[in-house]
């Protein structure tokens, strides 16, 4: 059932008012130490009773099964049938070993008696190697299947998180659910193997159960009373130990946070020029005593569980073994069946330690597979729509039309039913102040992210109706929020087009229009240099290097539009005239948006959008808007006087 946005805010509200600003300390509660809103459905998942962790196993075995038959049919199927064969071979074991002891036990000479013993010795031997070469087999395949599973579920993953919309990540609670799907995909593994396991357990105890009851039905009863308690210990520290998981995803994800910021080096140079050595780590010292508070509590109510357990199994064990007593004192039972019964006990043990232990396995990690399972199912609702099928043709003319988004977090729209449109070959500029909407615009033109309100066409068509690799394919952006990627310098200009990774002459042409060959070239590898500082060989540029190699990734494409955000707030002057020239150059055949605070290179627009906290406010070139009273004759103006009077200081 989903909430509403007035039932969150409530939410919300309401917890904000549980939990107090400052700690006992008079220090302020960290918000990543706080139980939020959406925690409380997951927290109320992981308190359900253990009668739902024993209804939930079979779901999870199948689900363990179904991974483990998509990844590989044929190591499934030879896993389960050594696990089947290694139960059978236990049954047989315990009971070729009762019949050693019946012949051992026997009235007669020694020596006719080890004789009448030998055929089931030779069967006992028989059946351990048998036994012992099913485990080989097993563990052979298990050890195969176990890449082939982590490469399905992780790229399963993968493929989910490359394709949601991009305003998935604006959601803290996404984010959240993202680093517990994560984990889900180690627990995939964990959960196949957790279940092989459990079947070879369970396997073992039928067949010492079966066994039992064939050599005396009396010990059935003995058997489950001396086992059961461990069984219980083991099921309920598993759920203690998944609760305390679910509560500290806002903790794990802050400790990550905190422990990459003090060991990268993007952030190395400003923790040292800002000395905030002491207040990361007085940071790591809080939210880390906090995480290591609840692990300390969660080691003290496994301890005390797990030895209640093995306390009432002892004394369990015990009375069994007193039962045997006075059965053989009575003569209830012959002395080879107790002397089995008491090796049943221990091999029944033996497996229901197995089965328990990955039944708790089980459970936590198929609680923790539920979040990754979960995760996919929920990210369904952050897909883009579906596709069209309209080949959307080269550009001719581009339309918004009372276009509108508000980000989730925000009171007021950052972009507020907006109108315009574009015609092939033009150059659009959008300038304002900042938060004046301008970079959320484009995204929404780029389809980068998805209007509220309005539509966005593509030559008369709505883009939700054209072919989205086609249309997207004439589209480039080159983001102010760009990403170093650790690739080598060629590639990190190719992927603007991941068609032409390897086609050496458009790379070097890209980058020639950024200004970015000569500096390329400079590098000790050239185009092959690595650009991340972390690996052998590996180079850092600087954050105008950075932003020419971005700047040619938007010129890999060709494209139809190229969208430019901040092309040049790190360049040099020559730098920064040679990228602006590459842009004039595409006047008259190719449309690009360019946004930028440097208004001077604006001049040459065919249209100049004015932007102010979402809306439109002025549009026209530059002698026409200077000529008109406005924010763009102001900001220009402003703009000018500073560069005389550096001049006139000169």
């Amino acid at each position: 059932m989903t909430q509403t946005a007035a039932t969150i805010a409530d939410q919300k509200s309401t917890d904000a008012a549980d939990v107090p600003a400052y700690g006992a300390a008079g220090e302020p509660v960290l918000p990543e130490l706080r139980t939020t809103w959406w925690e409380t459905g997951m927290k109320a998942r992981a308190d359900a009773r253990l009668l739902t962790v024993l209804t939930q196993l079979p779901r999870l075995v199948a689900t363990a099964m179904a991974i483990s038959w998509r990844a590989d049919r044929r190591r499934t199927v030879i896993v389960a049938a050594a696990t089947i064969a290694a139960g059978v071979m236990s049954a047989f074991g315990l009971l070729a070993t009762q019949r050693v002891l019946i012949e051992l036990f026997a009235a007669g000479p020694t020596p006719q008696r080890i004789t009448a013993a030998l055929p089931a010795l030779g069967w006992l031997a028989a059946v351990t190697a048998l036994r012992a070469s099913m485990g080989i087999i097993n563990g052979y395949a298990q050890n195969g299947l176990t890449p082939r599973v982590n490469r399905e579920i992780e790229r399963h993953l993968f493929e989910t998180t490359t394709a949601v919309r991009l305003d998935a990540f604006d959601q803290d609670e996404f984010a959240d659910d993202m680093e517990r799907a994560s984990r889900g995909t180690d627990s995939a593994i964990a959960l196949v193997q957790g279940a092989f396991n459990f079947l070879a357990g369970l396997a073992g105890l039928i067949a010492v159960t079966i066994a039992v009851i064939v050599i005396h039905p009396l010990l059935l009863p003995a058997l489950l009373v001396a086992t059961t308690p461990n069984a219980w210990a083991a099921i309920k520290a598993g759920h203690q130990r998944y609760q305390t998981y679910v509560a500290g995803s806002a903790r794990r994800r802050r400790l990550w946070v905190l422990q990459q910021q003090m060991a990268e080096r993007r952030s190395a140079t400003e923790l040292r020029s800002y000395t905030l050595r002491g207040f990361l780590l007085n940071l790591y010292d809080r939210v880390m005593g906090a995480e290591t508070a609840i692990q300390l509590k969660l080691a003290r109510q496994v301890t005390t569980t797990t030895t209640i357990g093995a306390v009432i199994g002892g004394l369990a064990t015990t009375a069994v073994y007193v039962l045997l007593g006075l059965l053989l004192f009575t003569g209830n039972i012959p002395l080879s069946a107790a002397a089995t019964c008491v090796i049943a006990v221990q091999a029944a043990q033996r497996s229901l330690s197995t089965v328990t232990i990955h039944i708790d396995r089980i459970y936590l990690e198929g609680q923790h597979f539920g979040d990754y399972t979960g995760f996919m199912h929920r990210a369904q609702a952050h897909m883009p729509p579906d596709k069209g099928a309209i080949d959307p043709g080269p550009l001719s003319e581009l339309a918004i039309s009372h276009v509108s988004m508000s980000y989730p977090d925000r009171d007021t729209p950052a972009v507020d039913n907006v109108s315009l449109t574009l015609k092939a070959g033009q150059t659009i500029a959008f300038v304002g102040e900042n938060g004046s909407g301008k970079t959320t615009l484009a995204a929404i033109i780029a389809g980068l992210r998805q209007p509220g309100t309005g539509t966005v066409s593509w030559n008369g068509h709505p883009v939700s109706d054209l072919d989205t690799a086609r249309w997207q394919a004439r589209i480039a952006v080159v983001t102010q929020d760009f990403h170093r990627w650790p690739f080598s310098a060629a590639t990190n200009v190719a992927i603007g087009d991941s068609t032409a990774t390897a086609d050496l002459p458009r790379i070097y042409a890209a980058a020639r229009r950024a200004a970015a060959h000569d500096m390329i070239l400079d590098l000790p590898f050239g185009y092959d240099t690595l650009l991340d500082r972390t690996f052998k060989d590996g180079q850092e540029l600087s954050g105008g290097q950075w932003q020419r190699v971005t700047a040619a990734r938007g010129f890999m494409r060709e494209a139809d539009l190229l969208i430019m955000d901040e092309p040049s707030s790190a360049l040099d002057p020559k730098a920064e005239h040679a990228l602006f020239q590459a842009i004039r150059d595409r006047q008259g055949s190719l449309t690009t948006i360019l946004i930028t605070h440097r208004l001077a290179n604006v001049r040459h627009a065919d249209v100049i959008y004015v932007l102010d906290r979402g809306k439109l406010l002025q549009s026209g070139n530059h002698d026409q808007l200077m000529a008109a009273a406005g924010a763009y004759r102001t900001l220009f103006t402003l703009q000018a006087q500073g560069y005389a009077t550096a001049k006139e200081a000169a």
